[in-house]
């Protein structure tokens, strides 16, 4: 690991964006006005205020956006919150790129994309379909499905519909999980779309959300005729410092924040049962 990594920077918000009620999409250089570090899609990094915490966020702008990085976060407890506080000329302190990224330039390459996400689990996949969109040249067709609980609570919105959707070679499909007035696209869960939607086995799936969510999509593609080893996903619960010291994240002979947080499903299975 870099040992840069580990020392915190400072950074300075320059845009804050409300994607829903209560996530919100920080753009953060730092002091000289340029972007922090590089870093591969799928990556994370510790942002902290000192005195309230510190905590692993994924970094979802792509590295093709060479002026700044963007978090996009979540109000859930009091980090989060002090965070949602934060406004534009701010600092924060950011320390990264920690992980192991989707391998966009190995296993990716030449391949039909599949991209199934719920709720802010697209804030991680974000960076790589924004990657891939960069580099269209060298990836093959791409799908999106995407849903949440509401319509308001779709996250990248505008960004979808004014530019993923208008992408080359692209599909989105966008789901709510109840009916309400406003919204007269799909109604119903991202597993149950997914598999409806009956995509061909030539595709690598990526997928991020809830783990019920995950759980049931992955069953989804089995009966479809996917295998473990064409399924990719993204997990950051647990990381704690981001290096392998604290254990927080071990589980079997793997450290999320190390070996993590990008997993084929046929490593997950050899991991206990626990996880």
């Amino acid at each position: 690991m870099n040992k840069e990594a580990l020392i915190p920077v400072v950074g300075v918000v320059t845009d804050v964006r409300t994607e829903t009620p209560d996530v919100k999409t920080f753009r953060v250089v730092g002091l000289d006005g340029k972007k922090l570090f590089e870093h591969i899609p799928g990556q994370c990094a510790m942002l902290s205020i000192p005195g309230v915490g510190e905590a692993m966020f994924s970094i979802t702008s792509s590295p093709t956006q060479e002026a700044y990085m963007e978090f996009s976060i979540k109000r859930c407890g009091c980090l989060t919150t002090w965070l949602h506080q934060i406004e534009p000329e701010q600092q924060v302190l950011v320390r990264g790129p920690y992980g192991n990224g989707f391998p966009v330039e190995g296993a990716f390459r030449g391949k039909d994309l599949l991209f199934i996400a719920g709720g802010i689990g697209l804030a991680p996949l974000r960076s790589v379909v924004n990657y891939c969109r960069a580099h269209r040249e060298n990836y093959g067709h791409i799908d999106v499905v995407y849903g949440s609980r509401s319509k308001a609570d779709l996250v990248f919105i505008d960004e979808i519909q004014n530019e993923w959707m208008h992408e080359k070679d692209m599909n989105v499909y966008l789901t709510i999980d109840r009916e309400q007035p406003d919204w007269d696209g799909h109604v119903g869960f991202v597993p149950n779309y997914a598999q409806e939607l009956g995509f061909d086995t030539n595709k690598t799936a990526i997928l991020c959300g809830p783990p019920i969510m995950i759980h049931f999509t992955l069953l989804g593609l089995k009966k479809l005729g996917f295998v473990d080893s064409q399924v990719y996903t993204t997990m950051e619960m647990r990381m704690k410092c981001g290096i392998g010291k604290c254990g927080r994240c071990n589980i079997g002979d793997k450290f999320v924040c190390k070996d993590g947080p990008v997993f084929r499903f046929d490593e997950l299975s050899e991991l206990p049962d626990e996880y």
